[in-house]
């Protein structure tokens, strides 16, 4: 029964975003299809065949390497902080982003990151048949992060049509920074992350394509080389690189302080949040008990996202808990709900703690709404920002749509 209510609820969230369509007629079904049906297929393969959980566990177990590396750089600086029974949130979630960012700068400084980039995104266009562009950004935001993928692809942004920066504004919203997933990792279980990144891509792709269907002519069709965010050159499509003018190079080591403090700025942006969203939940749960002791933040979300916990195919009981989570996660941001659940996470059904992992993998939260209009602000004209402005409930929607379907993918094949 339980199963059936699951595929019910993936039904029911593609049903959503259709009644939401700006141009029903315009949905490419055949591109949706092909990409669901991938979608299973990589779900399928990640959690049910031994070489797919084995593939997965590794990579967990990579970024676990690369934390406990980054321990050793924490505890020679500050050894009363890693030398404890139990390291604090910020210590052993955030701390480690000061080694792993800087080592996927480097990938991208040396040039195998945007090779990886440029070529899956190629081949997830030719699969899907999604414009270039819009796979190629899928899958940079899958490395890079939503203001970091945005900031790489300024001169594409700047050519293509304000309906179409929409639509990248719209799947900015379910993206995750590789260099972050470590963090992750440390709190809820590694494999489930990591098969959420391909899962959120993928369906991103889905739903804004069901949202807000777009034509694209074939000279509109261009890919943007990947280069530095002050700094980036188009490559149309079918053109030698070497034939577009490359970006000066900055120095390595400039390049690297560069990025050793652009991580201690995030964690710092990080800490900041999620310090005041929990006090500011607090603040608003002492207003609620003051009018009704029963009343809290966590029960009113919980109310309001049943119905979709519901659909993903848990008892009522569960449904309510992951309800609540959910709520948490999209007034506050994923590090609030994975440092509240990361304790007790292991005793949950593997059902239910696969699919709130993957729930919970990804920015899509209303803080994120700011960080995508600040940097199209940055980048676009004011008509192009007038349109995502006007466009925020769609950017929310296509968000939240993502992270169920991703769950309810992933719930099918985990009980």
């Amino acid at each position: 029964m339980y199963l059936l209510v699951n595929i019910l609820g993936i039904i029911v969230f593609l049903g959503i975003a259709f009644i939401f369509s700006k141009n029903k007629k315009e949905i490419k079904w055949r591109s949706v299809i092909t990409v669901l049906v991938l979608n299973l297929v990589i779900a399928y393969c990640l959690t049910q065949f031994s070489w797919g959980r084995a593939a997965v566990e590794a990579a967990a177990n990579g970024f676990s390497a690369l934390v406990e590396v980054a321990y050793q750089g924490i505890a020679f600086a500050l050894p009363s902080w890693v030398h404890v029974k139990s390291m604090d949130f910020v210590t052993s979630a955030l701390l480690p982003i000061l080694l792993i960012v800087p080592v996927f700068d480097i990938l991208t400084y040396i040039g195998i990151l945007p090779w990886i980039i440029k070529w899956v995104g190629k081949g997830l266009a030719y699969i899907t048949g999604q414009p270039k562009f819009e796979s190629f950004f899928a899958v940079e935001m899958m490395f890079l992060g939503n203001t970091e993928a945005l900031a790489v692809s300024t001169l594409q942004l700047k050519q293509i049509s304000a309906v179409r920066n929409v639509v990248i504004a719209m799947m900015s919203m379910s993206c995750v920074t590789a260099s972050i997933l470590g963090a992750y990792t440390q709190m809820v279980p590694g494999q489930y992350v990591l098969t959420a990144v391909p899962l959120n891509i993928l369906n991103a792709v889905i739903v804004t394509s069901i949202l807000m269907p777009t034509s694209v002519s074939p000279e509109e069709d261009t890919i943007a080389k990947l280069g530095s965010s002050s700094q980036t050159a188009e490559v149309a499509v079918g053109e030698h690189p070497e034939n577009a003018e490359e970006a000066k190079k900055e120095p390595f080591f400039s390049f690297l302080g560069d990025s050793i403090l652009g991580a201690g700025k995030l964690i710092l942006i990080i800490t900041a949040n999620v310090i005041a969203f929990v006090a500011l939940a607090a603040l608003i749960d002492k207003i609620l008990g003051a009018i009704n002791p029963s009343l809290s933040l966590e029960h009113i979300l919980g109310i309001i996202m049943f119905p979709f916990a519901w659909l993903m195919g848990s008892d009522v009981h569960t449904a309510f808990d992951f309800a609540q989570n959910m709520g948490t996660k999209l007034v506050t941001n994923e590090f609030v709900v994975m440092g509240k659940v990361s304790s007790h996470i292991g005793s949950y059904a593997p059902h239910y703690r696969a699919q709130l992992t993957v729930f919970l993998t990804s920015f899509a939260n209303l803080s994120t709404v700011g960080m995508i209009i600040g940097a199209f602000k940055g980048i676009v004209n004011r008509e192009v920002n007038n349109a995502i402005s006007k466009s925020v409930g769609y950017m929310i929607l296509s968000g939240i749509l993502v992270s169920l379907l991703s769950a309810g993918i992933v719930g099918l094949f985990v009980w």
